[in-house]
């Protein structure tokens, strides 16, 4: 119990080095890996339930050749792909959002570090030092997360895919 208090005191630390934009970038990370872990646990899940329901609704009829039939296959197909993809351009702006902060937060630390020269001048390196690091870990951070977040949105990309051929393919029009 001691070691997560001092992990959670560790991170803390390390967010207020960063300065006030880690924090959004904190934020912007939970709200991010919550809807990965969504998306993945939606595919686990939930999605061959629906698939289910979908590939009996598509059995169930007695007319799979006509034009109608064509039409309301493509209009389940429709929705699996909407279904599928619910969350995604979400996760896609706050990858997109990530970078932005951690720049947001260079400019800020920068701001810092030219506000030290101007009232310490040049020769106070420890209120620099202050201001160089808290305009690097933000971009570090934003970064990390935003490469990370890149890798697992590809992969829901491609599963969308694959789960939009596959059950294109079981939805048999003859």
């Amino acid at each position: 119990m001691l070691s997560i208090f001092t992990l959670l005191e560790s991170l803390r630390s390390f967010i207020n080095t960063g300065g006030d934009v880690l924090w959004a970038i904190l934020i912007t990370s939970i709200c991010l890996w919550t809807l990965v872990v969504e998306r993945f646990v939606f595919f686990r899940w939930i999605y061959p339930e629906r698939k289910s329901h979908w590939l009996g609704q598509w059995n169930t009829r007695s007319d799979r050749a006509s034009q109608h039939a064509l039409y309301i296959r493509e209009s389940i197909i429709s929705e699996a792909k909407q279904t599928m993809t619910k969350s995604l351009p979400i996760i896609n702006m706050l990858i997109s959002l990530c970078p932005l902060l951690g720049l947001l937060g260079t400019v800020t630390g920068m701001i810092h570090v030219f506000d030290a020269m101007s009232v310490s001048g040049t020769s106070n390196a420890r209120a620099m030092a202050s201001g160089v690091s808290q305009a690097t870990i933000p971009t570090m951070a934003g970064m990390m997360i935003a490469i990370g977040g890149l890798y697992f949105s590809k992969r829901i990309e491609e599963r969308v895919s694959e789960e939009t051929h596959h059950l294109t393919d079981l939805l048999i029009y003859h």
